[in-house]
């Protein structure tokens, strides 16, 4: 059975085993996020549309809990 992206994200963010990048850091801190927030809302949030008209790749609209 072929795994889901998320799930294969998600087990990266459990093992520490990803990188974010440094244009997703300065976003976060616009925000006032931090890396424990993107975990968290990766790790427990549900994907709840996907968006594939971006050029750069399929986008996820994700929902918090």
């Amino acid at each position: 059975m072929r795994r889901r992206a998320i799930d294969k994200i998600r087990d990266a963010i459990r093992t520490g085993n990803y990188d974010t990048t440094f244009h997703a850091v300065e976003e976060m801190a616009e925000d006032k996020l931090g890396i424990f927030d993107m975990e968290s809302a990766v790790l427990t949030g549900k994907i709840i549309k996907r968006e594939k008209d971006d050029p750069r790749g399929v986008k996820y609209v994700q929902e918090f809990f």
